[in-house]
């Protein structure tokens, strides 16, 4: 999967991941709030709170991941490299 990924810009997939993260652990803690009898308003700000925060996390370790996946060179093959070496 990797391969695919780079020389590309990984931030959008991090903050992806950090919102799909975030909204799942987020409902989970809503949950476990409203259990607790939690105002409805509170419960609802840390959801989005840590919706947010997680989806910001993911796109700033994905820019720092950027710069370490450069993109693969291009490999030839023998075919290709054959047939540029003739002249038509």
């Amino acid at each position: 999967m990797m391969k695919n990924l780079r020389g590309r810009n990984l931030s959008h997939p991090g903050c992806l991941i950090g919102i799909t993260a975030g909204l799942t652990l987020g409902i989970v803690l809503a949950a476990i709030l409203a259990a607790l009898n939690v105002a409805l308003t509170t419960d609802l700000l840390i959801w989005l709170g840590l919706t947010i925060a997680l989806g910001a996390v993911g796109w700033f370790v994905g820019n720092r991941l950027t710069s370490r996946f450069p993109a693969l060179e291009e490999q030839t093959t023998l075919k290709e490299t054959t047939s540029k070496s003739t002249p038509d």
